[in-house]
């Protein structure tokens, strides 16, 4: 033992001395972590797909993740008490992009949540997967909207899990042959499931099926559905594309109100959001610096790069973001059959960077080839009359190019059309309405409407800020109804697909910022029992069945005159002519209008006729007062 103890004094002494010497430098006092071996890689299996896939009788899945540059993934779960087991440590596909991993022994019939560990801290839910549960929000969600919801696994992780099933229930479609309305006949009901029933289901929504039938209406545009932050949402905040939001009811739910819609010749059009994404996004999470997107992010730009951004800004330059992209609006088309996207802040869709909207809008050419490669990838899953439609508010000769590829393009004539029904004349000229002032060849590929969700009520701004002159007031309710009532006649005499924001049938009159923008609004189905709001139902329902059963609606052969008090439309098919009159003054005015012809017009409003003796109309209209005649019966 003494020898030991004399053989390490030496040594310390030599040591000692070679470090006074400097021979041995200082040990370095942040040590050297090794850097983590590339891992090897192992062929995908032939069955995987993005996500989650059963085999074995469902008594296995196959979990997959893209996630280029991680250096381990472990899924986590019921199935492993939530633990990172050997056994469920992803492996490395030859891509050197996709994590993959099979897990055994389970529960066909049971749901699993489940989740990602990713480089041994960030936990993040699957994004394609169809449910979550989410610690903060669920508990919120009422038995009667979402029976059976599964337990969040409390005190056993954290954050929003995904969930799995292999024998989930399979919705049996009973209509299989809708026909959707040709394009140029749709009329589009934009609703919020929200601030539509006091339920806020889609089988509340459902019950009022019949009220949207005899309106006339032959297409339903759902605000966002899928899985948003939060429960009370317009629902743009959107983190997970392929999950509806269970605040509105289940899967089996969604695709019971789409299938009751066909029965009733009603199309679903699907409010899209893939401009961006929230951080609640496992997308986002991935590859995040705590403030921002980082470099690496296969999905998502560090910045946004235009100046209406909120959230996150997708990159669709990039391959991965399309590959999501489609898979998203793939997904839909077929577990859903939805009809239509309305694809929104689709001009958002763009890598060349601006501060203004003047340069956010101005002509990209690779903008233009993303909603091409887009388009024809949707037509090549559905090419019959699916409906894909951009809220674009581009230049005029890019959005040209896009309707000449059969995508449609919202109109937005709210401004013009609510000075007109106030009674202020200078800037009453709604004929942006028409495709012809789009530099369009077909009107099928223009959606006009005076109200959207984005858009300030009509008859809030009739009441709060309408022209009154003595023995006329438009702030008046009678009043300011009868001329939504004329907004309406034009309208829906304007060739082209056309849009109505819930209630405005019946003159809904709370202002959009009534409770904050987002928030909740008051749900006023007792409007329908006021005879004066009835009355602008019943008046609505009319223009929209004349719309829909005479082909002179869709006609090419129009004129107008849409400045000043009186405005008129003209539209002319064969040896039918249609003209709509209107005084949209405050006063009495005479209306002198080239009718065309001469002889008999019978009016399509109460089946009277009138005899010209000469082409022009001429007769004193009150303020609010209008006409729509034709020169042949109107179905």
């Amino acid at each position: 033992m003494k020898k030991v103890i004399y053989l390490l004094a030496i040594v310390a002494l030599f040591h000692l001395a070679c470090k006074k010497s400097g021979t041995i430098p200082e040990p370095n006092p942040t040590p050297t972590i090794p850097t983590t071996p590339t891992p090897t890689s192992y062929p995908l299996p032939a069955a995987a797909k993005d996500g989650v896939v059963f085999i074995n009788g469902g008594t296995s899945a196959i979990v997959t993740l893209y996630a280029p540059s991680k250096t381990s993934v472990y899924v986590i779960g019921d199935f492993s008490n939530w633990q990172t087991l050997p056994a469920n440590q992803l492996k490395l596909a030859p891509d050197n992009n996709t994590w993959w991993v099979q897990i055994d022994g389970l529960d066909p019939n049971t749901e699993y949540a489940y989740q990602f560990m990713v480089d041994g801290s960030l936990k993040v839910a699957d994004p394609y997967c169809e449910k979550v549960l989410d610690p903060n929000n669920d508990s919120f969600i009422s038995a009667s909207v979402y029976p059976g919801l599964k337990t969040y696994p409390t005190g056993k992780t954290t954050g929003i899990v995904s969930v799995m099933q292999a024998n989930k229930p399979v919705y049996a479609w009973k209509n299989n042959s809708f026909v959707r309305p040709d394009k140029n006949n749709l009329v589009i009901y934009e609703l919020l499931i929200r601030d539509f029933t006091n339920e806020h289901t889609y089988a509340s929504t459902l019950q009022k099926l019949d009220y949207l039938v005899s309106l006339g209406i032959n297409a339903i545009e759902l605000m966002p559905i899928t899985e948003f932050e939060g429960n009370i949402s317009w629902g743009y905040n959107i983190s997970y594309a392929m999950a509806p939001d269970k605040y509105y009811g289940t899967k089996a739910a969604l695709q019971n109100f789409i299938d009751e819609c066909h029965g009733k010749g009603i199309a679903v059009i699907m409010d899209m959001v893939l401009n961006h994404a929230f951080g609640q996004s496992p997308m986002v999470q991935l590859y995040f610096d705590g403030n921002k997107p980082t470099a690496n992010s296969p999905w998502f730009n560090v910045d946004a790069k235009h100046p209406y951004n909120v959230g996150y800004d997708f990159n669709h330059e990039s391959a991965a973001t399309k590959y999501y992209v489609k898979n998203v609006v793939k997904y839909w088309m077929q577990q859903y059959k939805i009809d239509g996207f309305r694809f929104d802040l689709s001009k958002g869709f763009t890598q060349k960077t601006s501060s203004d909207d003047a340069g956010f809008a101005a002509y990209d050419a690779s903008r233009v080839s993303i909603w091409k490669e887009y388009n024809n990838y949707i037509k090549s899953i559905d090419a019959n009359n699916f409906y894909v439609i951009l809220e674009h508010f581009a230049e005029a000769n890019e959005e040209k190019v896009l309707a000449d590829e059969g995508m449609m393009l919202w109109a937005n004539i709210n401004y013009n059309m609510n000075e007109a029904t106030m009674g202020w004349l200078g800037a009453s000229d709604f004929s942006w309405a028409f495709a012809s002032k789009h530099g369009f060849a077909k009107s099928e590929n223009l959606v006009s409407y005076m109200e959207s969700h984005d858009e300030e009520r009509l008859n809030f701004k009739n009441i709060t800020y309408g022209n009154v002159v003595p023995g006329y007031s438009v702030k008046d309710l009678t009043t300011a109804l009868k001329r939504e009532e004329l907004a309406a006649a034009f309208l829906f005499a304007v060739p082209g697909p056309k849009m109505i924001w819930q209630f405005g049938e019946l003159g809904y009159d709370y202002s959009i910022d009534f409770n904050g923008r987002l928030g909740e609004k008051p749900i006023r189905w007792d409007y329908f029992d006021d005879a004066r709001r009835k009355a602008l139902y019943t008046a609505y329902a009319k223009f929209i069945k004349l719309k829909k059963n005479n082909a002179i609606f869709t006609t090419a052969n129009t004129s107008y005159n849409l400045t000043g008090g009186i405005k008129y439309i003209k539209l002319i098919s064969g040896s039918n002519t249609v003209m709509v009159v209107g005084n949209f003054d405050v006063t009495a005015q005479t209306a002198n209008v080239d009718f065309g012809n001469n002889g008999n017009w019978i009016d399509a409003m109460n089946g009277t006729n009138i005899n010209l003796a000469t082409a022009n109309y001429s007769a004193v209209l009150a303020p609010g007062e209008y006409r729509i005649y034709s020169r042949q019966n109107l179905n």
